[in-house]
């Protein structure tokens, strides 16, 4: 029996991701931590999906789930992040945040985690290297450029679509969406590029990270390629991911969140 005190999880969201943590949360597969409670904007689903659940827990407003929780997982649409993470950061919570591009037009949220003792943690989510890119943030990167390529139902509702007055029906060859800063991007794809402004975070910062964004009828899983230029190394990487049944993210954002949480309560952590 661990001495550790047991982590009470609340998932804000119940899209594709969030019924994922919530459901593998419930079944007790992550060690040391338990769901408390959840949020959803539509009752009806959330009430079919709680039912579904073998230990079940309330359904709650965003602002309330700081009250059951140690830990929220941010699983919700980037609108409401303020909802969310201004009461649990007063509250001195922790919490995951998947709508990572908010939190660059939100530098008041960062103060706030700072001056309150709360703690808001990203997790690699559908990218892969971050370990790598925060150690050699800690000696010089000289350049650091993404090169992100979905299939086109991915970029569906994307912004940057009707600003541009693109369409992608019956493309037939990879279509050029975007090429320029990390930060400048976070507006026109705020719910397709999170794993882009994760990655400036760890490393040179949003204006001088670059990135190109492909509309890409020939691949089948939403393809991210790395490469940065330090001091220390000289990274090349390349993750494919398995979309999940939104198209929109990968399977693996999930599985990171869970890992994350493992890691909070575990004796050996294992990673940067």
């Amino acid at each position: 029996m661990s001495s550790r005190p047991e982590l009470n999880v609340a998932i804000a969201g119940l899209g594709a991701i969030g019924k994922v943590l919530a459901s593998r949360l419930d079944k007790g597969e992550v060690p040391g931590c338990r769901l408390s409670a959840v949020s959803s904007r539509d009752p009806k689903k959330t009430m079919r999906f709680l039912e579904t659940l073998q230990n079940p827990v309330p359904s709650m407003d965003l602002e309330d789930l700081s009250s059951v929780a140690d830990v929220i997982v941010e699983c919700a649409p980037a609108a409401v992040l303020h909802k969310i993470l201004g009461p649990a950061l007063d509250a001195n919570k922790k919490v995951i945040v998947l709508s990572v591009g908010a939190l660059l037009g939100a530098p008041e949220l960062i103060e706030k985690a700072a001056s309150n003792g709360g703690q808001i943690l990203v997790p690699s989510g559908a990218l892969l290297g971050l370990d790598a890119v925060t150690a050699a943030a800690e000696g010089r990167i000289h350049s650091v450029k993404m090169v992100s390529r979905k299939p086109p139902i991915g970029f569906k509702d994307a912004p940057i679509l009707a600003e541009k007055n693109i369409s992608l029906d019956g493309i037939t060859e990879p279509l050029l969406l975007y090429s320029g800063s990390a930060r400048a991007a976070a507006t026109g794809f705020p719910a397709n590029l999170n794993v882009a402004i994760a990655l400036s975070l760890a490393g040179l910062g949003p204006d001088e990270t670059s990135l190109e964004v492909w509309a890409d009828p020939g691949v089948v899983r939403n393809t991210h390629h790395i490469e940065l230029v330090s001091d220390s190394a000289l990274l090349h990487m390349t993750i494919e991911n398995i979309p999940s049944e939104n198209p929109k993210t990968g399977r693996i954002t999930a599985q990171s969140v869970l890992a994350m949480l493992r890691k909070m309560s575990s004796p050996l952590r294992v990673g940067t």
